[in-house]
This record gives C-alpha cells, structure tokens and sequence, in this order.
C-alpha cells in the first residue's frame, strides 16, 4: 500500500501524445492537441469528507494522510505527476457544439496496481482549465457528493461505471444560479477524485475529425487498442474495437434500465469508449414507472434524455462515433453493418435482463408479449418500480384473486387503482404466474434470479436531496447510511429506505427535478 503524496505515477497519454505545456489556463481553442496542462488551484482548507476504503484496497492505495488530503484538494501536485485537461468535443441534446474538453476536470495521472493494472486519477472541481469556457472549474458540495456517492452505488449494484475514491469539501464558497433563473447563491465547494482506467470519450475522437486531423485519430485509435482492449489484434481491429464498444454500451444501457437509472445527460461527450457509466451530473432513479421521465431540467420539454428513449439515444451517439471514425475506413459499410448490430444486441440482452428480473428459467420468443405487456401495465399503473419488483418476489404463487392481487402490489402504489388497471394488473398476474409454473429451474432458483437482478435499495434523490441538507448544516448522519447502504442493494439490511418517495419531495428543487448546474 502507498500514499497518494508517494507513488510515482505513469504519464503514457501525455508522454504518448501532443499537447500545450504552456499551463496557460486562459479559455481557448487548442487544435493540434489532445490536452492542455493545468495545475490545480489551490483551495481554503480541504477536509476529507469521504473515502471508498473498498477500491482504495483493489487499487493500493494506503489511507489518507494530511500531504494525501492536500492532493484531494488540489493543494499539493507531486513531482511525478504532470496535471492535464483532455480535449473533447461533442452532441449536446443532438446539436453539435463543438470543442468542449475538461472544464472542471484535471487528470493528475495514472496509477499502476500492485498487480500491474493502470488507472487514472482525476479531480473534478479542482479549478479552471483551458476548456473551462466561461465557468470557474469548480464544483459545489452538492453535486460531488450526488457523484460520489452514485459512482459507489453503481458500482455495488453491478453497472459498469468509474468510480469515486475521495471526496474533500474545500472550505470556500462557490457561487451558482442552480436552476438558471437569475437566482445565484453562495454554495460550499467540494472536489472529488475520481478513477477509471480511461476517461476517454466519444468526443474525443469526434474532436480529431471534425478538426481533419486524422493522423491523430488513427494513432489514438490505437493507443486505445493497445492499452484497453489489447486482445483485438491485426488489420481489422479498427472494426472490431468499434463491434466492442458497441456490445458493451448496449450492456451498460440494458443495465441502466434493469434498475431504473436515467442518466439524464447522454451526450456524445458523456459516453465512455470504454461502455462505463460517465460524468453524475442531473441523474435520478425511477421512482414511480415513467419511460417518458427525465430529471434533467435542460431537457425539457422534449424529453431527449428521458428513462425510456435511454436506448435509442446510445444508438445515435454510437452513430457519431461511427462517423468520427469513418474515414480510416475506405468503405463503410463493415462500419455501418456494425452499428446495425446494436439492435440485436441490445434485445436479446435485455430480454436477459427480464428474464432475471421475472425469475423466468430462460427469454424465450415466447415470453415477448409478457414482457411487453407487463411494460404497457407499469407505464399506466406508474407503481414504484423498485418496491413492485420486489413485490413480485414475494408473490404467493396461490394467489388468484384480483382483489387480493391489488392488495399486494398496495406497499408500491403512488396512486389507486381503475376498473383497467385492476382488471390488467390482475390478468397479467395469471399470465405470469402459469409461465413460472412452466420454469424447468426450481422455485427458489427462479426467486435467487430475482433477488440477484433487482435492487431492494437506491439512492433516491430525494434522500440524496436531504443528505445533502444536512451535510450542508455540518451533520453526516444520513450521508453516513447511505455510504453504508448503497454497498449491499440487495439485501433488507437497509428497509429502513424500502418506502416509495414522500408526497413532499414530486416538487421539491433536488428531488424531482435537477440542472447541470454543479
């Protein structure tokens, strides 16, 4: 084990790489580059608020102590390190923006595992870079401790995701107009360290076409080859990289949806090459079942983003990646052939999924329209989906009557039941209960099934909403719990959050509805 303030880190994307040492941190375009150098800017006082003991182990990383607490806060830059903002462009809501990069983001470098893997370690909110346009580089205590605290709990959920190693609050202020109202107020700041093999994005390949530096494109195709998916070997590996990185975004989405998680910003520069979840900003789960809900108030009223269109969304941005990578290609057909795989991927795996959530031996053609109807009946019904499936777990195979049935499902509903509904629900029931009664696995091989595939505790945001609040009046009680609870999801070792979301929090700002203001 060793300290942050002892290791001496790698540097292969900058040694590997052009990019401005200037360390000027002035806004501006920066072609010809993959980044720009940017030192952190030393904050007030950083005081460790949290840390991911479990991944500080896997990575070997010792505890922190003060000179550790000082690189979490963006106060102490060690030797070995060489600091630096990526370079990025991107679809923001479908529309192309451009040069985006690192704003509030600076890599510190990567670090190598006793067992020889590599990660990158980056802060976010640690202060301006050259791509941090007309904003301050910095991050409030409310959004790094939503980052934080979700990076972990996808993590523990099984979802491909970076994750979250510390979280400092830095002792000064920041300000920000939350809801983009006109309304700015004075916020705690904080910084978060996060980590994942690479951060590297969709955007950044888009930067290098759409700036006809295709040398650059080639060889950073490569170096991502050769560093993360260094099985893809010969001429061909080009198109095989882009097959992979299309099976596992379809994977990351099937899993999205099997908890009910809406990304609520799945732009081009928010998707990771690597299929991991990237970048907590305006998230949410499901509470009540609504495909058409986003909790991202940027994405109203079109509802790009929302719950439901998750799939189709990764699809268009896998699209962008193809063009950004089309013109290594002489014809495009392998490369569109390879998009159009996305649909049979993503289908089978997500009638897996159901199939795992359903308790159901196996997803056969024939439980299609079960699962279709069970989709058309929470979208009318809108139950908790949470708290339903776990309902359906716990479903007596015995039970028959429609009234009964209603009386069940109760604990999960946000609103009473119609004659439709009840009827629905009801029918539905029968159906599924004699398609389980056709399971070649045991009963209690089909409930482990259910119990492995869906998560009896997530952080809602309206308990993240009042961890925040009292973090923000100096009390962790509630931000403690959760810490703890978001690391077993699947065990009733935490029922005290197994209730569907309080009447007061369908309105309240940071609950039902969230900016990309951080």
């Amino acid at each position: 084990m060793q300290h942050l303030s002892e290791k001496t880190f790698k540097n292969e994307f900058v040694n590997n790489f052009p990019g401005d040492d200037s360390g000027d941190r002035k806004p501006r375009q920066t072609p010809g580059v993959f980044y720009s150098k940017a030192l952190p800017t030393p904050v007030q006082k950083p005081v460790l608020l949290a840390w991911s003991s479990d991944l500080a182990d896997e990575l070997g990383i010792a505890s922190p102590e003060a000179a550790d607490v000082d690189i979490l806060g963006g106060n102490l830059v060690t030797p070995s390190m060489q600091p630096y903002a990526a370079c990025y462009a991107g679809h923001q809501f479908g529309n192309w923006a451009g040069q985006l990069g690192d704003g509030r983001a600076i890599t510190l470098g990567e670090w190598e595992t006793p067992g020889g893997k590599t990660f990158e370690l980056q802060l976010k909110g640690a202060g301006p870079t050259a791509y941090s346009r007309r904003a301050d580089g910095r991050a409030v205590l409310r959004s790094s401790v939503r980052e934080y605290l979700m990076s972990e709990a996808m993590f523990h959920l099984g979802i491909p995701t970076t994750r979250a190693l510390g979280l400092v609050t830095t002792g000064d202020k920041v300000v920000r107009d939350m809801f983009y109202d006109g309304r700015p107020a004075y916020e705690p700041g904080a910084i978060v360290m996060r980590v994942a093999p690479s951060f590297l994005r969709f955007g950044n390949f888009e930067m290098l076409t759409a700036r006809n530096e295709i040398d650059n494109l080639k060889n950073l195709i490569n170096w991502t080859i050769d560093h993360h998916y260094p099985h893809l070997q010969g001429e061909g590996r080009i198109l095989q990289w882009f097959a992979e990185v299309v099976e596992r975004t379809a994977t990351m989405i099937v899993e999205w949806l099997r908890v009910g998680f809406v990304h609520g910003v799945m732009n081009t520069d928010n998707m990771s090459v690597l299929g991991l979840t990237i970048d907590y900003g305006p998230y949410s789960f499901l509470d009540n079942y609504d495909p058409d809900f986003t909790p991202n108030t940027t994405d109203l009223p079109g509802k790009r983003y929302a719950f439901g269109r998750q799939a189709s969304i990764a699809y268009w941005n896998l699209s962008c990646l193809a063009n950004a990578i089309a013109p290594l290609f002489p014809e495009i057909e392998p490369l569109e052939e390879q998009l159009k795989t996305f649909e049979d991927i993503y289908w089978t795996k997500y009638y897996e999924m159901m199939a795992g959530k359903l308790g159901l031996d196996a997803a056969t053609q024939e439980d299609v329209p079960l699962v279709a109807e069970l989709e058309r009946l929470l979208t009318s019904i809108q139950p908790d989906m949470t708290i339903f499936y776990q309902l359906l777990i716990e479903l007596p195979l015995e039970l028959k009557d429609e009234h009964a049935i209603e009386k069940h499902f109760q604990p999960g509903l946000y609103e009473e039941l119609g004659d439709a509904d009840r009827t629905g629900l009801h029918q539905w029931v029968l159906s599924y209960l004699a398609r389980i009664t056709r399971n070649t696995c045991t009963r209690e091989q089909s409930l482990e099934k259910m119990r492995k595939s869906n998560p009896r505790f997530v952080l809602r945001n309206y308990l993240l909403h009042m961890a925040i609040a009292e973090l923000e009046k100096g009390q962790d009680t509630l931000f403690r719990k959760l810490k703890e609870a978001l690391k077993d999801p699947y065990s009733r070792n935490f029922d005290e959050f197994f209730e569907t979301r309080p009447g007061w929090a369908t309105q309240q700002a940071g609950c039902s509805m969230l900016s990309c203001s951080s």
